[in-house]
């Protein structure tokens, strides 16, 4: 006798999305109630509004932190700031339509420890890293990634120290070595505490909206 069998085979997947805690409470309240933080909220917002109603280009900038703790957790700080575009930088925007030099190498994350509020006057780091860089004094190398639409320059980098520093400004430079290289933007925050082993990843966008 011929027996015919028919085997039926199921299952199901379940994905599940895990995001990396915020940062505490504390810090983001001591962040955004900065002036720093609030005016350049308010000019960012504004500048994309009112371009939008009354059809001028503009330019915005934004810095997002992410800690990437030695234990291989993850915190994440969200947007720390939106200032502020040097003048050093808008030149160099600006040379490279005079000349066939390109704007520059803007690739590179620096961080420091001070708290000296943003100018568009600024040329370096107040106090940068140096040795609590990992490897010494050398600067994360950004890696370019889409930015959602082709008006946005996106620069994502790592920066792993090797000692305990406290953090509070960002920059986006032309040179790998701390000590030089020419400065597109700074911003400044609450200090995020590192320790020996931790990475701070920034992602830094400046948007240029077109005028109509």
């Amino acid at each position: 006798m011929n027996v015919k069998r028919n085997m039926a085979m199921s299952g199901e997947l379940k994905i599940r999305v895990l995001r990396a805690p915020k940062a505490p409470l504390s810090w983001r309240l001591s962040n955004t109630l900065r002036w720093s933080f609030i005016r350049g909220w308010i000019s960012y917002h504004a500048a994309l509004l009112f371009g939008r109603l009354f059809g001028f280009a503009t330019i915005t900038s934004r810095l997002m932190l992410r800690v990437h703790k030695a234990d291989g957790s993850w915190i994440d700080y969200g947007v720390v700031g939106y200032r502020v575009v040097t003048t050093v930088g808008v030149n160099a925007i600006s040379t490279s339509f005079q000349t066939p030099a390109s704007p520059g190498n803007f690739f590179y994350h620096g961080l420091g420890t001070g708290s000296t509020a943003e100018a568009v006057g600024d040329t370096a780091l107040v106090t940068e890293l140096t040795t609590q860089y990992n490897p010494d004094s050398t600067r994360a190398t950004g890696t370019h990634v889409a930015g959602g639409s082709a008006n946005i320059y996106r620069s994502v980098g790592t920066n792993t120290v090797d000692a305990s520093a406290t953090v509070q400004e960002h920059g986006i430079l032309t040179q790998a070595a701390t000590g030089g290289g020419s400065l597109l933007d700074r911003t400044v925050f609450a200090g995020v505490a590192l320790t020996s082993g931790d990475g701070l990843q920034s992602t830094y966008e400046i948007t240029f909206n077109a005028g109509s």
